[in-house]
């Protein structure tokens, strides 16, 4: 069971700035936006690895254990943080276990037993912690560079410098990162995906605490996941639960986000904006991926909230229900478009959930929230109990 404890402890990474002793920009530099971007460049770096030389479900896994423990750290300086961990690390991830049990406990999947195993077995997930690793100091380094032209005078500035250089280059201990520090098209295609820290949710809402593209879409993800870890969903659904999620906002970099009543409000528009999110995904995005990638992030992207399987290579539109029952199996590659869809639905209604418990209700938040909750009211798909996750947050 996905306890709210566990829910709400997912959404304090909102809260947390980072390089708050620096000068930068005000958006999209919250913990939760850096630990979305480094799941990107995760996918990508064990994209170049090549399949067969990790696990994806293991990557997953770590890239969810490293967000809960980074986020019970909050607020350590990264010198500081890498010398306690150097010097204390068995000790702090026992504490930090310890604060996690009782949120984690109760999911299935041995989940919380795996998460001791990940920070107590070195050799545990060794290749997928080398990956998540370097996609750690890739995720930095863009930070970086857009705040070290405003702080050029700031003390200490040349050493963080030199710190993030050298823990990137540290991390070339694995094939695939060669290969992607040699691509400068994954290279871009990662800097415009990072654009999406930059975009605004309810944008036409004064709302606290404010959220961006960027972080909705790892909620959404880590909550895509859960949901199947509680169904007992086969390895490749839950990897492309996880990545369909992480990637189902994609086209709104190159669109930017279009709010639901201006979709709704002519008819057919709905279908001409997925229209140009198409034209503008193959004219911007696929060029700069290898052509073995596009066909999987097309899975992703197009129809994303269909839930689909892949028969004699050609995709099959179904229902999770219908998943479950018959092709909950690798072989048929399953995306539970509809789970990844409730799963956004919670994470916009939780945006409106906190901004009212901060005191920000304006019409349109306090409508939203209405309305998702009615909608998901005592709702069930493919044996995922929305109405007790979207109940857990009824003011």
């Amino acid at each position: 069971m996905i306890r709210k404890s566990l829910i709400s402890l997912i959404y304090e990474t909102v809260s947390i700035q980072r390089w708050n002793d620096h000068i930068r920009p005000s958006y999209g530099f919250t913990e939760l936006d850096k630990q979305a971007h480094k799941m990107f460049y995760a996918y990508v770096l064990a994209k170049c690895e090549g399949a067969g030389n990790y696990d994806p479900n293991l990557l997953i896994d770590g890239g969810i254990y490293e967000f809960l423990h980074r986020e019970i750290l909050t607020d350590i300086k990264p010198p500081i943080y890498h010398r306690l961990m150097k010097e204390k690390g068995s000790q702090i991830n026992e504490w930090v276990l310890n604060q996690l049990k009782d949120r984690l406990t109760s999911l299935k999947g041995n989940f919380y037993d795996k998460m001791c195993e990940y920070y107590n077995n070195p050799a545990y997930a060794k290749k997928e912690k080398q990956i998540l690793k370097a996609a750690h100091y890739y995720a930095t380094d863009w930070e970086f560079k857009v705040i070290y032209p405003l702080n050029s005078n700031t003390y200490g500035i040349e050493q963080v410098k030199s710190e993030v250089t050298r823990g990137l280059s540290a991390c070339n201990t694995f094939d695939g990162f060669h290969r992607f520090a040699n691509n400068p098209d994954l290279q871009e295609l990662l800097s415009i995906i990072g654009k999406l820290r930059y975009q605004q949710r309810w944008s036409r809402a004064v709302r606290m605490p404010v959220t961006y593209v960027m972080g909705h879409m790892l909620v959404v993800a880590i909550l895509s996941y859960l949901c199947g870890l509680e169904i007992g969903v086969c390895d490749k659904r839950a990897e492309n639960n996880f990545f369909g999620a992480l990637f189902h906002d994609l086209p709104e970099v190159l669109t930017r986000d279009i709010v639901s009543p201006v979709k709704a409000s002519v008819e057919g528009l709905d279908n001409l904006i997925k229209e140009i999110e198409d034209e503008q995904m193959q004219k911007v995005i696929y060029p700069l991926v290898p052509s073995e990638w596009k066909s999987e992030l097309e899975y992703f992207t197009q129809n994303e909230f269909d839930s689909k399987v892949i028969i004699d290579n050609q995709i099959i539109k179904t229902t999770s229900e219908e998943i479950n029952e018959k092709y909950n199996d690798n072989s048929f590659s399953p995306i539970d478009g509809q789970i990844i869809r409730g799963c956004d639905h919670l994470s916009a209604y939780l945006e409106a959930y906190l901004s009212i418990k901060y005191g920000f209700a304006s019409e349109s938040i306090q409508s939203g929230y209405s309305n998702l909750f009615s909608q998901y009211e005592n709702k069930n798909i493919a044996g995922v109990d929305f109405g007790l996750l979207f109940d857990y947050f009824k003011i």
